[in-house]
């Protein structure tokens, strides 16, 4: 059972910007759902509560008529009442103009105006929710927001000190079975001594110590390395500050069996110290035998 299920419900005028705020949530770790009925609900709490395992929920809800605004402000209700569900309210606001020139520039009709003046609908809509928007505890306008902007909002107001939103991917490949295409920084260490060419190395990887002392206690790996690295350290803040919430840097060799290999290994467990990270060989255990090289 859990005992304290936080739940956000973000809501406001189509086209303020509910999708984006629905991927900053998931970012920040929130079980997102988009429109769910309201009928369905307190089967869904039910489900909730058996797993015990979601903590953090945020539902997307669009009040698109009287009734379906009924049912919503009741189950509004009846949560308040609860004692295993903390609830707030996110209301996602625009002025008229801003809406109508956003409707305009995507050519989308309005929920409530599809046969009808565009502004009619947005006035009407405005209307419908003038209630639940004096019920929310968080009111964002977005008029003057860039998508950027409104999610450093979110951030701003929903991120806990433990929520990690960045991390990295450090991998290992080999350059002859071509570059991760999903790299953002890629870095070329065939310049270093191969271990290929030591016979009691040449099958082993490295993960083995002795394959791994050996790329490291090269003249060049150390200088190269605390370049590297400096640099990393230097620019991950920047990309962070940015709203990048991954960032992957791939170390090629040869063959990706050797250098990229230990040098991933050593670069994952520094960076591990201050982000979160995962570390991969994605060409560790490959073999091409016509290929004398690694």
């Amino acid at each position: 059972m859990v005992d304290t299920l936080n739940l956000v419900v973000i809501t406001g005028m189509s086209g303020a910007g509910k999708t984006v705020a629905m991927q900053s949530f998931e970012d920040l770790g929130y079980f997102c759902v988009d429109n769910m009925p309201p009928s369905l609900l307190p089967k869904f709490w039910e489900l909730v509560k058996e797993s015990g395992k979601v903590t953090k929920i945020a539902l997307v809800i669009d009040l698109r008529s009287r009734a379906f605004y009924d049912q919503i402000d009741e189950m509004l209700s009846n949560l308040d009442n609860t004692n295993f569900v903390t609830t707030k309210i996110l209301f996602l606001d625009a002025s008229n103009e801003e809406l109508v020139s956003r409707y305009k520039e995507t050519r989308r009709a309005h929920p409530l105006a599809m046969e009808g003046r565009l502004l009619d609908g947005i006035v009407k809509e405005r209307n419908l929710l003038s209630e639940i928007k004096n019920r929310s505890q968080i009111v964002i306008n977005t008029s003057e927001l860039t998508p950027r902007q409104l999610r450093e909002e979110i951030f701003g107001n929903f991120k806990s000190a433990e929520t990690k939103t960045f991390h990295i991917e450090v991998m290992s490949f080999g350059f002859k079975y071509g570059v991760p295409i999903d790299a953002d920084i890629v870095m070329d260490v065939r310049f270093l001594p191969n271990p290929y060419y030591v016979p009691e190395f040449k099958k082993l990887t490295g993960l083995n110590q002795a394959v791994y002392d050996y790329v490291m206690q090269q003249p060049a790996t150390e200088d190269f390395y605390e370049r590297f690295s400096s640099m990393l350290h230097l620019i991950m803040p920047g990309y962070e500050k940015e709203g990048k919430t991954s960032l992957t840097i791939a170390i090629g060799c040869t063959g990706g069996q050797h250098r990229s290999v230990a040098l991933a290994e050593r670069l994952g467990k520094d960076l591990g110290q201050h982000y979160p990270v995962e570390t991969s060989h994605r060409d560790m255990n490959k073999r091409k035998e016509t290929v004398n090289r690694s």
